[in-house]
């Protein structure tokens, strides 16, 4: 019993001393500067910083200055003004993810104090305006994708002269409904564009031209999901395809008519160019301009009856006593031939005519 008192008294001395070790694991430590963001949460390490849906108005101020990889999805940046992520420094930032955002509007020199930035994700955002200046100060940025953000207003123009002065390798424009090729975005030395599910119904031979430039000629195209138009219009691009399908459309084998009806769902790469038939001037299926011909011929016969039949009726009176005449007239005629064929045939008339000295 003595050494059970004992015992419990040397670990009642120790007590006070483990709770001290473990008071700085129960009580949080204070956000240090440079550290996770509050309305955010970092992965693994604050190289990586996520904020999702937390209805940001600006970018987080408290960024970690060695963060390489800042996500911001589902808030309401709305614009991005001039220097938007340079209240710290951030020498180290690679990757900005800026999806679901709501930005409209980039100003010049949005992206000032973000020098090592070489991937820039502005996708799924309603995109109005954007400055000439807006990726100035970013000469690292390699990959711009911009998927489903050019459907609120044509920004070809704009964005042309925004990335006049970028070395892209990689740009992204799938879902903006683009009927047809953004050359005037295609900057020298870029190696991939996406273009998958756009409104592209074929390429040009002026864009497959533009493709074959100095500058491009090692760009890989994505081309699935769009509506291609399978006629004579096409068959540039399928002689084009034919020959760069492995090399320069990595997706060639995938790709399938939408129109015609005939055509619709069938591989691209097996279609002959004599196969594709041309249609009419309104885009419509081959063969309409002459069936509505013979749809228009016919009813103009059916016109011309029904008048010739309004006429027939008009003059139903005078018709009636036409053909009354006529018939008499003919029955006259064939009375005539009946009494000849009578006379002809009586014994008597023949044996008078032969002998006439009787």
């Amino acid at each position: 019993m003595a050494r059970r008192q004992e015992r419990a008294a040397g670990s009642g001395r120790w007590l006070p001393w483990l709770g001290f070790a473990l008071l700085p694991l129960a009580v949080p430590p204070a956000a240090a500067p440079g550290g996770c963001p509050s309305a955010c949460y970092c992965v693994a390490t604050p190289e990586q910083v996520q904020c999702r849906y937390e209805r940001l108005e600006e970018p987080p101020k408290e960024l970690p200055v060695t963060v390489h990889n800042l996500s911001i999805a589902g808030s309401n940046l709305s614009v991005l003004p001039r220097a938007a992520f340079a209240a710290r420094p951030l020498p180290d930032l690679r990757l900005l993810r800026l999806r679901h955002d709501n930005i409209h509007t980039i100003e010049d020199m949005a992206l000032q104090g973000l020098p090592a930035l070489r991937t820039l994700d502005l996708s799924h955002n309603p995109l109005l305006s954007v400055a000439a200046g807006a990726f100035a100060g970013v000469p690292l940025l390699r990959t711009l994708q911009l998927n489903q953000a050019l459907l609120a207003a044509p920004l070809e123009d704009q964005l042309a002269l925004a990335m006049r002065n970028l070395s892209l390798r990689r740009l992204e424009l799938a879902g903006n409904a683009l009927r047809a090729l953004p050359t005037s975005l295609l900057p020298a030395g870029l190696e991939e564009l996406d273009l998958r599910n756009n409104s592209l119904q074929r390429l040009a031979a002026a864009e497959l031209r533009s493709l074959d430039a100095p500058g491009l000629r090692g760009l890989r195209l994505t081309l699935g999901a769009n509506p291609l138009s399978c006629d004579c219009a096409l068959r540039p691009f399928l002689a084009w395809l034919r020959s760069a399908a492995a090399a320069r459309v990595p997706d060639a084998r995938s790709l399938r008519c939408a129109a015609p009806p005939a055509l619709r769902g069938a591989v691209l790469l097996r279609l002959r160019p004599e196969g594709l038939v041309c249609v009419d001037a309104e885009g419509g299926e081959p063969g309409r301009l002459e069936t509505a011909s013979y749809v228009f011929f016919g009813i103009v016969l059916a016109l011309i009856g029904i008048v010739f039949l309004m006429v027939l009726y008009l003059n139903r009176r005078g018709i009636k006593r036409w053909l009354h005449n006529l018939r008499e007239a003919c029955r006259d005629q064939m009375e005539g031939y009946h009494y000849r064929y009578e006379q002809d045939a009586d014994p008597r008339c023949a044996s008078a005519i032969g002998t006439p000295g009787l």
